[in-house]
């Protein structure tokens, strides 16, 4: 028997993708496993990764039924990794949100490469079965030498072959970059290597952001003492336009988030020639006319 709370329970900030905006969130886990990439502030105050009991997330997804009826046609799980989760407690989840929302449309998580890799075909494809839709990767740059600089966590060998078993499983990828994560002297490596990750996994969506320093981060030590150094708004737009020109897939490209000088958004390679009109527009403008460099505080 599963009992009714008295409202959806949630711990920490509530993080999820822009394109979640309207999906219900239920939290699965709590935080983030891995919690060391030297740009993200979201869980260095914590609170400590703890994945929840099936039971309790039985109960919100519960309430969330009787508090919201039929009305939910998408629901993400957050907070940082998701698929780290035992199969079979997740498939649970999963089966059991299926029974309750008879509109849904899609299931979504955030999962970082190394631990989709170790969870491996057979599971993903039972995960897939169960009724996930969509993951969201955080790729950050496919340059091996910006991903250990800001302790990633992962390699691009490890996002290549993880985007290929995330597709392979019939599974949705959407994968993050961020443009300058390399700093002023990997710009050059950093968008080239990127480039080379996607076309290789060729996602479902490919969502830009920019680096933005944050409070309470380990890479404003690097930027305060010099060791990295934060490109210009011309210079970002700069890898946007490298990005663009050489990426050969079949995604859609998103452009959909704050920290981003411009928006790119379309369909490659379809698209490709009115988002480079885009961005060499963007080019032409001064300098002063983006926003300026500051540390966020969200």
């Amino acid at each position: 028997m599963i009992k009714m709370t008295n409202g959806l329970r949630y711990t920490g900030p509530i993080y999820r993708p822009p394109s979640e905006a309207n999906s219900l969130l239920v939290q699965a886990t709590i935080g983030c496993p891995w919690n060391k990439c030297t740009f993200c502030m979201v869980y260095k105050k914590g609170p400590k990764f703890k994945i929840r009991p099936v039971k309790e997330i039985k109960e919100d997804i519960l309430w969330a039924k009787n508090y919201y009826g039929n009305s939910v046609k998408t629901v993400f799980f957050p907070s940082g990794n998701t698929i780290i989760m035992k199969t079979e407690d997740f498939v649970e989840i999963l089966n059991y949100t299926k029974g309750l929302f008879p509109n849904l449309e899609r299931i979504t998580i955030y999962g970082s490469a190394q631990y989709i890799l170790r969870k491996g075909l057979d599971d993903l494809k039972k995960i897939k079965k169960a009724g996930l839709s969509r993951i969201h990767v955080g790729l950050e740059s496919g340059d091996d030498v910006t991903l250990k600089n800001v302790c990633k966590g992962s390699t691009k060998d490890i996002q290549i072959k993880s985007g290929k078993l995330v597709k392979q499983a019939g599974v949705e990828l959407s994968e993050y970059i961020v443009l300058g994560i390399g700093g002023k002297k990997r710009t050059k490596e950093h968008i080239s290597e990127t480039v080379d990750a996607l076309n290789k996994i060729d996602p479902d969506f490919i969502r830009i952001r920019t680096f933005l320093p944050k409070i309470n981060t380990p890479i404003l030590k690097d930027i305060n003492d010099g060791s990295f150094q934060i490109l210009s708004p011309l210079e970002i737009i700069k890898e946007t336009y490298e990005l663009i020109k050489n990426l050969n897939v079949t995604s859609k490209v998103y452009s959909d988030h704050y920290t981003n000088y411009i928006h790119v958004n379309g369909k490659l390679p379809e698209d490709r020639e009115l988002m480079i009109q885009t961005v060499k527009n963007a080019l032409n403008r001064n300098e002063n006319s983006f926003r300026k460099i500051y540390i966020g505080t969200e």
